[in-house]
């Protein structure tokens, strides 16, 4: 079996994916709370918001802590369009818990359902992710430790939109993101205790990318959208409140105002 180092740059790579991962977690369950007090097209904007950033900032999280993997033994690239896969399952999964949980009537019944599906999602993500590796060698997985990081996964995302959905305030949002980004990140560590490798030594060339070629760019580039990101969302303005005693127009009542004023 050959030796697995999960920090080959010391406490750099965990950190920093941590912070990917609360990124990711502040940004969506910001944008989703402000998704549920809007409606019509804004509602779907920011639940489209929501969902890019807890995708991006969970796969962000995962390959930056990739970045740190080592096998003693053997070389590692990763299979290009597989990792780009992994990111597409993670946007398109979790938008669909966050879609769920922004529309849905029944707000404990889409909590359950969104919790699943979004946890399955960021699950689906981490082992495409694996599947995408090459290496000189033969990769296991331990079935009880996977089991258990796709438990942390459902839980982790179940939580994360409870939040969404129970807290408001700004400071109570952060909290909640740093428990998050602490859940994804045991999921992902969780499922790399899963893996072992038995190296099987050879001096053909392996296909595929290298971590410098690939992954580090793109992940640089996501990066640099939630940042980018998290300006917009800070420098965006708030619902407007209503006046004491008012009643909140109904969505299209302004447009529908304007145009019988214009009416001949």
């Amino acid at each position: 079996m050959g030796h697995l180092d999960h920090a080959t740059f010391g406490w750099l790579t965990p950190v920093l994916s941590y912070a990917m991962a609360s990124i990711g977690a502040a940004l969506g369950l910001r944008c989703t709370v402000r998704a549920l007090g809007a409606h019509g097209r804004s509602r779907r904007n920011w639940l489209l918001t929501a969902a890019s950033a807890l995708g991006t900032g969970i796969w962000t999280m995962h390959f930056v802590a990739m970045l740190g993997f080592g096998v003693t033994g053997t070389d590692i690239r990763y299979d290009v369009p597989l990792t780009l896969l992994s990111l597409l399952v993670a946007m398109l999964v979790v938008g669909a818990g966050v879609f769920t949980v922004g529309y849905g009537r029944n707000r404990s019944a889409a909590l359950l359902a969104g919790g699943l599906t979004t946890g399955l999602g960021v699950a689906s993500m981490h082992y495409l992710g694996m599947a995408a590796l090459r290496l000189h060698g033969t990769v296991t997985f331990d079935p009880p430790l996977v089991a258990a990081s796709v438990g942390i996964a459902v839980v982790a995302a179940t939580a994360a939109l409870w939040a969404a959905l129970n807290i408001k305030s700004p400071g109570a949002v952060a909290l909640a993101s740093l428990v998050m980004g602490a859940a994804v990140s045991s999921m992902h560590y969780t499922g790399m205790l899963a893996v072992g490798v038995r190296v099987a030594p050879s001096g053909a060339a392996l296909p595929g990318a290298t971590v410098m070629q690939f992954i580090f760019p793109l992940a640089v580039g996501l990066g640099s959208y939630l940042f980018l990101t998290s300006a917009f969302v800070a420098l965006s303005p708030a619902a407007r409140a209503h006046p004491a005693g008012a009643v909140p127009s109904a969505p299209g009542g302004d447009l529908a105002r304007r145009e019988r004023a214009v009416a001949p």
